[in-house]
């Protein structure tokens, strides 16, 4: 069959397409250049999704330091492989705070690593814990509001920005791997 052929459904397939104006995709790319990644068609609210990432950045933040001291205060028995499953945690959390950052720079914004508002933007707390069962518990806790957040937020987006969704939405399975490791490690505590 040749290419010049009409095969079913490929015509339908072809009308379906959208016409794109590469004339004035260009032209607006030249005259908007000061906005970099943020083009004319971003449909959803630049500062309101630099807001959310903000959020979210100040919540990873907070769980790779509570991860972090827990990290270092497991001791017990049982401590040695707890500890390390919060460390790689702790590395995977602050992969995602540097994605996030990154992100938040694309659309023309400023990441807030303000330290003395940090806990105020986290969606998460910073407990401490002592023991630690306490430690897996409070991890777990964080780490199902991390969850629901990214769910509202991926949410929220819908098709408006679907760059930050899809990292939103890595992050997120991420998320629900850190909550069953927890929970896997929660219940070995109990038997």
């Amino acid at each position: 069959m040749s290419p010049v052929q009409s095969v079913p459904g490929r015509d339908a397939e072809r009308a379906a397409a959208p016409d794109i104006d590469v004339q004035a995709i260009r032209s607006r790319a030249r005259r908007d250049i000061e906005t970099g990644a943020v083009t004319a068609d971003y449909e959803a609210n630049p500062e309101a999704v630099i807001r959310l990432l903000n959020e979210a950045l100040a919540t990873e933040i907070v769980c790779v330091l509570r991860y972090r001291r827990h990290y270092f205060m497991a001791k017990g028995i049982l401590s040695e492989p707890v500890a390390t499953e919060f460390m790689e945690h702790a590395k995977q959390e602050q992969e995602h705070a540097d994605s996030i950052a990154e992100r938040i720079v694309q659309l023309g914004g400023g990441p807030d690593f303000n330290p003395q508002t940090l806990t105020d933007r986290s969606h998460a707390e910073y407990v401490e814990a002592e023991s630690l069962s306490d430690m897996i518990k409070e991890n777990l806790v964080a780490e199902r509001i991390a969850i629901e957040s990214y769910r509202a937020m991926i949410h929220y987006l819908g098709d408006k920005d679907p760059t930050t969704r899809r990292m939103l939405e890595e992050i997120l399975a991420v998320e629900e791997e850190h909550a069953e490791d927890l929970s896997s490690l929660m219940q070995g505590m109990v038997r």
